[in-house]
């Protein structure tokens, strides 16, 4: 039986172009061919992890990687809008099936400014923001937030870069001259001229974040919220669902939910969000930003979920019902940052699902992940401080095993450091995407 003649006659989409062929285009590359969908991938990294499963075009060959593909998608949010729109327009024509997500998505989530003053447009919450285009507007700014801000990029800059901590006024200069030439176009953080954005800094107790997918009928199904630690900017470890956030569920599904549906999106999004006390001094969340593909704080789905992220991706490109969301057992899922470890101590430990992205190591580079969901929750603990110290790179997982069994209605404390302030205001899943190789 040749390839041809694998396809039901009513199958019309049979390849998938994904925009990106990093270890997220990987996974949904694995999700795709149970469903008996192959991928095709463009990428400028011939070796990239998803050349494992499918052929890989370079960037001037974009016209033969449309040619292969039938319906789009991508891993990547930094994509450039021009292929994005290129894509859609031949969906439009009818030529091809599909490009999802929209350039909407990508346009909002491309740009800081833009993304906040949607949120409130939509009436969900977010840290107090300001539009900076002079000095004199950021003067402005650091009066009407009061400080500390932090100063960002409103396009590009990831992982830190791009930002600046102004802690009091005579910082303000230094942070003017650090980031004015993104105002211009100039300099090597964004080529596109745009504001700067202050931001107000908050104390918020948790990050968390919830992951949904919407169909291409409007069908929207939500997993359930999950706490994310950061270590430097970098997703260190998330735990799935997030303990004692039940009261914050139904907001939170409401939030990604209107996002979407006023997006017309299709495809899995993840909604970043701070947990903060409002007011009255109840329990609410602020969003921080969208991701307009599937998400580091979803990899745990892949064992712990009925329907993984990446499944419902596929599912929804394609025109497949979404499958149910619904968390089958509790899980820790930690990144693997630049060395891997001994992959027989990993896997002596009961629960732990290795995944290996192929990647050559590098500093602070995501390599794998790990998903540990031992039968006996109660064996959580102990079992995450054993997988732990199987990391050559623990990247501080040592100091928060403990964070596990914490009461997490405790009011954290702030510290007034120039990384807490960052970690609680910037994009920290940046190595997904803008610094995937």
């Amino acid at each position: 039986m040749t390839t041809t003649d694998a396809y039901p006659v009513t199958q019309t989409i049979r390849t998938i172009g994904i925009l990106g062929g990093g270890q997220l285009g990987m996974m949904l590359a694995e999700a795709a061919l149970p469903l008996g969908y192959q991928c095709v991938f463009l990428e400028d990294n011939a070796e990239c992890p998803a050349s494992l499963y499918g052929r890989v075009f370079g960037s001037e060959q974009l016209a033969d990687f449309i040619e292969a593909a039938d319906v789009f998608t991508l891993e990547f949010e930094n994509t450039p809008t021009a292929t994005v729109e290129q894509l859609a327009q031949l969906s439009k024509s009818g030529k091809k099936h599909g490009m999802y997500p929209p350039l909407i998505a990508l346009d909002v989530a491309q740009d800081r400014l833009k993304e906040k003053q949607m949120f409130n447009s939509l009436d969900i919450d977010t840290v107090p923001f300001e539009a900076v285009s002079s000095k004199a507007e950021l003067q402005q700014a650091c009066r009407t937030l009061g400080l500390p801000i932090v100063l960002k990029t409103s396009r590009g800059g990831y992982d830190g870069k791009g930002q600046f901590v102004i802690k009091q006024d005579s910082d303000i200069e230094a942070a003017w001259q650090a980031l004015k030439d993104a105002v211009s176009g100039k300099g090597d953080l964004t080529p596109t001229p745009a504001p700067l954005i202050a931001e107000g800094f908050i104390n918020f107790r948790r990050e968390v974040s919830i992951i949904a997918a919407r169909a291409q009928n409007g069908h929207t199904r939500c997993y359930d919220l999950v706490e994310n630690h950061h270590h430097q900017g970098i997703l260190a470890k998330t735990r799935a669902p997030a303990v004692g956030t039940s009261h914050l569920l139904k907001q939170a599904t409401d939030a990604v939910t209107t996002i979407m549906n006023h997006l017309n999106y299709v495809g899995v999004m993840a909604l970043e969000l701070f947990v903060t006390k409002d007011a009255r001094g109840q329990d609410t969340i602020l969003a921080n930003e969208i991701a307009p593909r599937v998400h580091n704080s979803g990899h745990w789905s892949i064992e712990g979920a009925i329907t993984s992220q990446f499944e419902n991706h596929i599912r929804a490109v394609v025109d497949l019902p979404l499958g149910d969301t619904d968390n089958v057992h509790p899980a820790v899922m930690l990144n693997v940052l630049g060395q891997y470890p001994n992959v027989s101590d990993v896997l002596r430990i009961d629960g732990a699902h290795y995944h290996s992205y192929h990647k050559a190591e590098r500093d602070e580079r995501k390599i794998a992940h790990i998903t540990l969901m031992p039968n006996d929750v109660q064996d959580l603990d102990t079992a995450l401080a054993r997988l732990v110290a199987t990391l050559p790179n623990k990247v501080g997982l040592d100091t928060q095993t403990q964070a596990i069994s914490q009461n997490t209605d405790t009011e954290e404390s702030i510290r007034d450091t120039d990384n807490s302030i960052d970690e609680r205001t910037s994009s920290h899943d940046a190595n997904d995407s803008k610094a995937k190789h």
